[in-house]
């Protein structure tokens, strides 16, 4: 059985091209992307955004459609399971200094190109590095 969880892919250009946020996972300290469980309320890409405001404490335009999706592995109950992870872009327009988790989690804007080296799902790095900043909005 897999089990599904939506993300969101924060983005924002600048004049050096492509920034991709991302955020520390709580358990582990290692960068991720905003990510949680579907919604029976939301819609997938709404759950996503909710996700990317509650963990990364950012807003702005998601996509309606996934750009993809990748797989990781979560240690649920004391066993291991594997996730897969449908992905929304999200353009970024606002950025809140105060957020949830700001506790428990840090946020930074990577570049494209470093981003695809901090994070360690290989599904996630192949949909970074394949992201076309001209597709903004």
């Amino acid at each position: 059985m897999t089990i599904r969880q939506v993300g969101a892919l924060p983005l924002r250009k600048t004049r050096d091209g492509l920034e991709v946020l991302l955020v520390s996972s709580r358990e582990t300290g290692r960068w991720v992307i905003p990510k949680g469980w579907p919604s029976k309320r939301l819609n997938d890409p709404a759950a996503a955004a909710r996700e990317a405001k509650q963990e990364g404490g950012v807003t702005g335009k998601i996509s309606g459609e996934p750009i993809g999706s990748y797989r990781y592995r979560k240690i649920m109950l004391e066993e291991t399971r594997v996730l897969t992870v449908d992905c929304y872009v999200l353009w970024v327009k606002k950025q809140r200094k105060r957020w949830r988790e700001q506790d428990v989690r840090t946020r930074v804007w990577f570049p494209q190109d470093e981003a695809v080296r901090k994070v360690r799902e290989p599904g996630l790095k192949t949909l970074i590095a394949g992201l076309d900043g001209r597709r903004k909005r």
